[in-house]
């Protein structure tokens, strides 16, 4: 594109908090051309973590949960339609009702979605859910409001320990089933599981670990009744959550020439995104649940993360890139933070906790519950986790930012740091896994697709 970057016409696509995000500062970094934000769902931007927790619970409804709007973007909103295909010869984003939209920059923010049960008709009963949209939580929260027998579980990562938490605080049964050894096992590691799995268990979860759901089944008038395990057992319920991870919302450009696969759509440092064969666009940016970035603190390795602040602090940079010449872009620098609330603990995570060999409880312990366990890999700080100790993690922050060595040096704000042997951190293979880690390394390669590229010719 020549002329002014703060003109012409800019399409995002993905009217959730990136897109929003990206919208608003491109606005505020002086963009006064043509705005046009698409998004398949029918509903303004709404924020999704409360769906897992406070609508659950049934503290709000589904439809309370809008993103406050920081500014008006003053954009087109077409809400309602997917995005189908992108043509970035003619540059056009092709869109389900038969338009499509020509861009002179295309942001990328379509983000995830469930991933559903693998068996249609299974999946299709009455009484089967899984928890991502607004509709979706709804749906679910008059289910666990009616009073079920037993809500059954499948998936013990953060979303599905969360709807574990909100159906015992509201005095359900509830049985989880994980192929993995513990809760959380896959995102934090063989340490924290273990505290993982005694929650669930002190909370009264029917927790079954090392076990696969093999069948959900019905009764008979198509309404779903309880599921086969792999273990030969059978568990009796009247709800069912699949909360098996996410699917990244990445089908529409099979035939754009993107780095884009099932980890995501690969870009550089300044979310800019990557051809199949690792060639840098310049008008085509990425930001969000369904970005791969690389990051200099993890081995330049590429980066798969879902969570909020990650995709508000992307969209930003990515915008202000967009409208921005060469010299004054900047790169998506900041460090990985997530966190979760369930059985009245709170975890909050910084770094990447799977890049990692070995951890060390630097504060608090097990038994306690209150405890912060820090990660490295081959003698530096990469992540550090705690659990009702959250005030700790600025200081931990600093560790990973400074590449400190491991085991970390005393000096934490409440108290010296624990002296204990480290420990393997025990990260499982994903594979083993019936959930996804929230945060991911995919490897050094940008155009790595899991799958063969053809080249021309």
């Amino acid at each position: 594109m020549t002329g002014d970057p703060r003109d012409g016409r800019i399409v995002v696509v993905g009217a959730s908090l990136a897109g929003l995000r990206a919208a608003e500062t491109l606005r505020d970094a002086g963009f006064t051309g043509a705005l046009t934000v698409v998004g398949d769902e029918p509903h303004p931007p709404y924020d999704r973590p409360p769906l897992s927790k406070q609508v659950l619970l049934g503290d709000v409804p589904a439809d309370s949960t809008g993103l406050p709007v920081r500014r008006d973007p003053d954009a087109e909103w077409r809400l309602g339609v997917a995005a189908t295909g992108l043509d970035p010869l003619a540059r056009r984003v092709l869109l389900a009702d038969g338009e499509s939209l020509p861009y002179d920059r295309l942001l990328i923010a379509t983000g995830t979605r469930a991933r559903p049960w693998p068996v249609p008709g299974e999946a299709a009963l009455d009484g089967v859910f899984t928890l991502r949209t607004r509709e979706d939580a709804a749906g679910l929260a008059a289910r666990l409001a009616a009073g079920p027998q037993r809500v059954l579980v499948i998936g013990a990562g953060f979303t599905g320990s969360e709807i574990a938490s909100a159906c015992r605080k509201r005095g359900l049964e509830v049985t989880v089933a994980e192929r993995g050894p513990a809760p959380l096992v896959g995102a934090l590691g063989g340490t924290l599981s273990r505290l993982a799995a005694l929650m669930h268990r002190e909370h009264g979860v029917d927790l079954r670990c090392g076990v696969t759901v093999t069948a959900l089944l019905g009764d008979g008038a198509g309404r779903f009744a309880g599921a086969d395990l792999s273990d030969g057992s059978r568990v009796e319920a009247d709800v069912c959550v699949v909360a098996l991870g996410a699917v990244r919302n990445v089908e529409w450009l099979a035939e754009s020439g993107l780095a884009a696969g099932p980890r995501g759509i690969a870009c550089d440092a300044g979310c800019r995104a990557f051809t199949r064969y690792g060639i840098v666009t310049d008008d085509i940016f990425v930001a969000g649940d369904v970005s791969r970035f690389p990051h200099p603190l993890f081995g330049y390795q590429m980066i798969s993360l879902e969570h909020w602040g990650n995709a508000v602090a992307q969209a930003e940079v990515a915008a202000h890139n967009m409208v921005s010449p060469g010299p004054l872009r900047r790169p998506h620098l900041s460090l990985p933070v997530f966190w979760s609330t369930q059985f009245g603990r709170n975890i909050k995570s910084v770094g990447v906790p799977t890049y990692s060999d070995h951890v060390v409880i630097a504060q608090g312990s097990l038994e306690a519950g209150r405890l912060a366990v820090v990660y490295g890999y081959r003698g530096r700080v990469t992540a550090a986790v705690t659990v009702d100790m959250a005030k700790s993690v600025d200081y931990y922050r600093h560790l990973i930012e400074t590449a400190a060595p491991f085991p970390p040096p005393p000096g934490a704000a409440d108290r010296a740091l624990a002296a204990d042997v480290p420990l393997p951190s025990d990260v499982p293979d994903p594979g083993e896994l019936s959930h996804e880690p929230v945060v991911a390394l995919t490897g050094h390669l940008p155009d790595r697709r899991l799958m063969v590229v053809q080249p021309p010719g």
